[in-house]
């Protein structure tokens, strides 16, 4: 089997015991995480690394991409996570935080954070919102089994997953970089294979963006509900981590690594 791709970078200074594994959402690439958040965390002592999931990216598709499955994603972070010495915090974003559900089900870790991520009731919400505003996409979506249609036209893009406080240049730019995504892992997230966190026991950060029309607040809420805490919303869309407000999004998790947590003493 081939290998998956994974962005890496050690800390600077003196290291934290507790690595950070990252995961992108549906329509993404280890690129979301490698433009400010990589950096970041490793400048601040932590061992850090990104994947490109099956078929996205630089990583292979290990069999066709329109019937990968949620179960096939959860298998890729499981895989990198055990390259580490010690279990990562996992971080998803949007679907990857459905991922990182479904992984904490199954697996130990120290902690996981969810980034504007689906809510455990899945994206029923958001489905009939595309279903009815933008019919003839979701239409050509589900004939072709390709979700690609639905974020293809940059403009669209842009609108879905960023804000007016990102300027154009950059929006637009981010927004070229999206590719298809697996239309089986889209049924899981409508229906087939919802997160269940009672069976999560590692403690959970859950962040969500006020101006996020993917997963609005009232999503971040109940998410934070499910896993008995409360949300930290951000003035910004459904990138919170390459919208400009990303430094205070990368503090928050920061500062709740410190106080939540084991990530230390460092290691010498």
């Amino acid at each position: 089997m081939s290998p998956l791709h994974v962005v890496r970078r050690e800390p600077v200074g003196t290291p934290h015991s507790t690595p950070l594994l990252f995961v992108h959402g549906a329509w993404h690439a280890s690129w979301c995480w490698e433009e400010h958040f990589l950096d970041d965390f490793a400048a601040r002592g932590y061992s850090v690394a990104a994947l490109d999931l099956r078929g996205h990216g630089e990583s292979p598709a290990r069999g066709r991409l329109k019937t990968t499955r949620i179960s096939d994603y959860v298998d890729d972070v499981a895989e990198v996570a055990q390259s580490f010495d010690t279990p990562p915090v996992v971080i998803g974003h949007s679907m990857g935080g459905l991922v990182v559900q479904k992984y904490l089900e199954k697996h130990a870790a120290p902690g996981g954070v969810l980034v504007a991520s689906v809510p455990p009731r899945g994206v029923i919400g958001v489905t009939l919102d595309i279903a009815q505003h933008r019919f003839g996409a979701f239409a050509k979506a589900n004939l072709t089994w390709s979700l690609l249609p639905l974020v293809k036209d940059p403009q669209v893009a842009r609108e879905l997953f960023y804000s007016e406080h990102l300027d154009d240049a950059t929006a637009l730019d981010y927004a070229s970089r999206v590719q298809d995504e697996a239309y089986l892992a889209f049924l899981d997230m409508l229906v087939l294979n919802l997160p269940k966190p009672k069976r999560v026991s590692a403690p959970m950060l859950v962040l969500g963006g006020e101006l996020d029309t993917i997963f609005p607040p009232k999503d971040a809420q109940a998410t934070a509900r499910a896993y008995r805490t409360e949300p930290a919303m951000f003035d910004a869309a459904h990138n919170l981590m390459l919208e400009p407000v990303w430094p205070d999004v990368a503090q928050a998790i920061s500062d709740w690594l410190e106080s939540t947590v084991r990530t230390g003493p460092p290691t010498t």
